[in-house]
């Protein structure tokens, strides 16, 4: 039994090596080299390029090959009788086409030229060679090779597109992440990473951009307490907050460009995301001013600061934002010298909140300023009025106290001015007619 299991074995190896001689028999190699023409003119050989074949007269792809140090290739073997295409790609280089490729070839050579390292599809290939059956002239051709290569370019560049948007989700979610837990440094790192990959892109740029100016916002804000908290300290801490406001702001500005020229939206979700995240930059950058400006830091951007308040605050529907925001806009056209504008923000606060504090000091603090600079007994007398409601209503830790008191004193005794009662919003009220 053994024999006869042997004899078998044998018999049926025998004859795989007889079918596998036969079919060698109707193989042959295939050998080649590639050649690359550079820009000056120069040639070299073409190394570490790939090399694939394709079956045309029927559909089939045999293993590709790669060339080495001098550029060449070869396939050991490949079915005889077959028609070939041989297709080179590769880092550097464009794509290349060649036909009229067979079995036992030994020396064929393919020329490329530099490029933008894109690759032609199997069907690109199988379209180009279909395409070559309805027409043989030069002409014909040279449109075939054009087609390909715009194809390809337009893969290349969608490819590069999708590598670009996956770093940019990942610094995002990663950023997002090291931002909750207060890892502002490496935050801003990750978001920066994300803006460099994608750095113009309606769908994503704005958002890395919002998350990195509010990155930059809070770190600068810890720099301010801590200086506020250590004199010996303060100079260099509130540098260090002033360069990150400023680079939040920058930030946001350039958020809201991007969204201000890119094309128009494809649909009404695609636009309702872009109001989104420009109301999100809008605030943001109207919170930073507002703290630049009320802590002292820097004043310098008043200008920028106005166009951003006009464009934000009516878009503003939460009325404890849009009050905040009013007074912070009265503060940065105070500070800015036009004390008519500040005058109107503030008043428009008070319309908001009759009793506020912070409007009250800034609305009186501006007439009295105006009224003393311009001689202007109406100004001050109106500006001592809101001024002596502010000592009714604001408690003794307000940061304008000071200030309030100072102005009401000289009122009084150099002005020899005697406060009036007033109603809400920061009015006067009308005398009585006798």
């Amino acid at each position: 039994m053994f024999r006869k299991n042997y004899i078998i074995s044998f018999l049926t190896i025998a004859l795989f090596l007889l079918g596998a001689a036969a079919v060698f028999a109707q193989n042959a190699p295939l050998r080649g080299r590639v050649e690359l023409t550079k820009a000056d003119g120069s040639k070299a050989p073409a190394a570490k390029m790939l090399v694939e074949i394709y079956r045309i007269d029927v559909k089939g792809v045999l293993p590709s090959a790669k060339t080495d140090d001098k550029g060449g290739f070869s396939f050991v073997s490949i079915p005889s009788g077959g028609q070939y295409v041989l297709v080179v790609s590769g880092p550097g280089i464009a794509p290349v086409m060649q036909g009229g490729i067979k079995a036992g070839m030994a020396d064929v050579l393919i020329p490329v030229s530099e490029g933008d390292g894109s690759r032609y599809t199997e069907e690109q290939v199988r379209q180009a060679v279909a395409d070559s059956g309805s027409g043989s002239s030069e002409e014909d051709k040279k449109k075939r090779e054009e087609e390909l290569k715009r194809r390809a370019e337009i893969e290349a560049k969608n490819k590069k597109i999708q590598e670009a948007d996956a770093i940019a989700q990942k610094s995002l979610e990663e950023g997002a992440k090291l931002f909750a837990a207060k890892s502002y440094d490496a935050a801003i790192a990750k978001f920066t990473e994300g803006i460099t990959a994608v750095p113009d892109y309606v769908g994503s740029t704005p958002v890395l951009l919002n998350y990195k100016g509010v990155s930059l916002k809070d770190r600068g804000f810890g720099y301010y307490v801590e200086g506020a908290k250590d004199k010996t300290i303060q100079k260099d801490k509130w540098e260090l907050a002033k360069k990150d406001w400023n680079e939040a702001i920058d930030s946001f500005t350039r958020g809201l460009e991007i969204i201000k020229t890119a094309p128009p939206a494809a649909d009404a979700n695609d636009q309702k995301n872009r109001d989104a995240n420009k109301g999100f930059l809008l605030s943001n950058a109207a919170e930073v001013h507002r703290l630049m400006v009320q802590s002292g830091i820097d004043v310098s951007r008043t200008k920028e600061a106005v166009a951003i308040y006009d464009e934000y605050l009516p878009l503003e529907v939460d009325p404890a934002k849009k009050l905040k925001s009013q007074i912070a806009y009265g503060d940065i056209l105070r500070e800015g010298q036009d004390f008519d504008n500040a005058v109107i923000q503030y008043r428009k606060a008070l319309e908001l909140e009759a009793d506020n504090p912070d409007a009250l000091a800034g609305l009186g603090l501006t007439l009295f300023n105006v009224g003393v600079s311009n001689n202007n007994k109406e100004q001050m007398q109106e500006g001592l009025n809101i001024l002596e409601r502010f000592t009714t209503v604001a408690p003794d830790t307000h940061r304008l106290k000071a200030s309030v008191k100072d102005a009401i004193d000289y009122l009084k005794t150099e002005q020899k001015l005697t406060p009036q009662k007033t109603t809400g919003k920061g009015t006067t009220t009308p005398k009585k007619k006798n």
